[in-house]
């Protein structure tokens, strides 16, 4: 008996594995490129956006794939590549649970794009291209049954040390100042999503109140009609940096 005689034959590479890492890499770049594709203005955006679609759709074709290639792979399978199946199954669930992610935000959040810790009162931009009052009513009660914690930050310090505070924390989260005029307690910045760049407008108004400032924000989105509860996470977020930042400073 020789040495070949008792040696296993290499098992054949799993195909599925393979494709779905392939197919899974692809959605990805494709998605990307959408993104940049826009970016430079080599297509509208409505292009971009149902080019990421379809990679969305390869992305899921390859999860299924990676997963039979799993099952092919797995200890004792009739197929090597355990591996190359285990990284096309990572590879392909980002984009699926991304998209998953985004269609649960817009089945759960109103269809409404500006959002504002004072609906009766709201800050009015001023500076941005499109200067508009806050929508109203409607919008207004769409807002307080998806959102009722958003509300005005009462600050116990003066107006002028708040807005220094305001205007730090905008900066902090690299928003890009439009307006900064501390004489109106008036902050008006944007921000930009990662992959296509879309613009979100911010206002940020600080008035005196009884002992202390009132600070208000308004964030809304250039574009669409649905932001996917973005803004209203915006306004928690700067508000709770905002409170932490002046209770530092009070110390």
């Amino acid at each position: 008996m020789n040495r070949r005689s008792i040696l296993k034959p290499t098992q054949p590479l799993s195909v599925p594995a393979l494709s779905g890492l392939i197919l899974g890499l692809a959605a990805i770049a494709a998605i990307v490129a959408s993104g940049i594709g826009y970016r430079l203005g080599w297509w509208h955006f409505v292009v971009g956006l149902r080019v990421s679609e379809w990679a969305t759709y390869g992305a899921a074709v390859a999860l299924a794939l990676a997963a039979l290639g799993l099952v092919q792979t797995r200890p004792g399978g009739t197929r090597r590549g355990l591996v190359i199946a285990a990284l096309g199954l990572i590879v392909a669930l980002v984009p699926v649970a991304t998209a998953l992610r985004w269609e649960y935000a817009s089945r759960t959040t109103p269809p409404i794009n500006d959002i504002s810790t004072d609906t009766t009162d709201a800050p009015v931009f001023w500076d941005m291209p499109n200067p508009s009052d806050y929508p109203g009513a409607k919008t207004a009660a769409l807002q307080r049954a998806a959102y009722p914690d958003l509300a005005p930050l009462r600050l116990v310090m003066p107006p002028e040390q708040a807005f220094a505070q305001a205007l730090a924390v905008a900066k902090e989260k690299d928003w890009t100042i439009v307006a900064n005029v501390p004489t109106e307690g008036r902050l008006e910045a944007t921000t930009s999503s990662l992959l296509y760049g879309f613009t979100d407008e911010v206002i940020v108004r600080v008035k005196a109140a009884d002992r202390g400032a009132l600070v208000d924000v308004r964030s809304r989105s250039r574009l669409g009609r649905i932001d996917r509860g973005v803004n209203a996470k915006r306004i928690r977020t700067y508000l709770s940096t905002l409170q932490e930042r002046a209770a530092e400073a009070r110390r």
